[in-house]
């Protein structure tokens, strides 16, 4: 399986914008954007101005980005997307946030998307009381996610429960700290995904 194994710190910096890749650093002053703000290369400190056709692509790289997926899954998503009933740069967003690696992010059982993948695969997750080693699983309404005995005790979630404070859960989710778990309440709507995301920019470029 491809996986981009060079600095996260760089991809954040070629988009211009903290993606929050490498969790609690994300916050402080080491963070990669906040000490170089230009895109890293040789010419990164050129300005240089879009094309409308760069803006999609860099829109697009971006949401890839920030919840870990490669083009091939990306564009079937959007498929997938587009068959759905609704506005489909919406329906996107909505099926990313679906992903279980994202759920296990967001509901503080680690610190980036990346470390939930890592939890996901080790089988360190159940949904609905039963394992499930896929990042991409796409969780239902009413799906109880939580980590296992084993999980529940590693000196990162335990970590990562203890920061969650700081970004929040969000009102589609609940999380009971005590017992290690979280339910779907319900799918996210387009204002719950509060990263500055130009769907349509995505929407635009697919439909070339």
């Amino acid at each position: 399986m491809a996986r981009y194994l060079e600095a996260s710190c760089r991809l954040c910096r070629r988009e211009g914008m903290q993606l929050y890749l490498k969790g609690d650093r994300c916050y402080t002053d080491k963070c990669g954007i906040e000490r170089r703000h230009y895109p890293p290369g040789q010419h990164g400190q050129r300005r240089s101005k879009l094309s409308d056709y760069g803006t999609q692509l860099r829109e697009k790289q971006k949401v890839k980005r920030i919840y870990g997926v490669l083009e091939k899954q990306f564009r079937g998503y959007f498929e997938k997307a587009e068959r759905q009933k609704g506005v489909t740069g919406t329906n996107l967003l909505v099926l990313l946030e679906r992903r279980l690696d994202n759920i296990v992010y967001r509901l503080g059982f680690a610190n980036s998307r990346a470390q939930a993948r890592q939890l996901v695969r080790h089988n360190l997750i159940m949904v609905n009381g039963a394992k499930v080693n896929l990042p991409s699983f796409l969780v239902k309404r009413g799906d109880v996610i939580q980590a296992t005995e084993k999980g529940r005790k590693l000196p990162l979630v335990l970590d990562a429960m203890e920061a969650v404070a700081r970004r929040g859960t969000p009102s589609w989710l609940e999380f009971n700290k005590e017992e290690a778990q979280g339910r779907v309440i319900m799918f996210p709507e387009r204002e719950a995904v509060t990263m500055p995301i130009q769907e349509h920019l995505i929407v635009e470029l697919y439909s070339k």
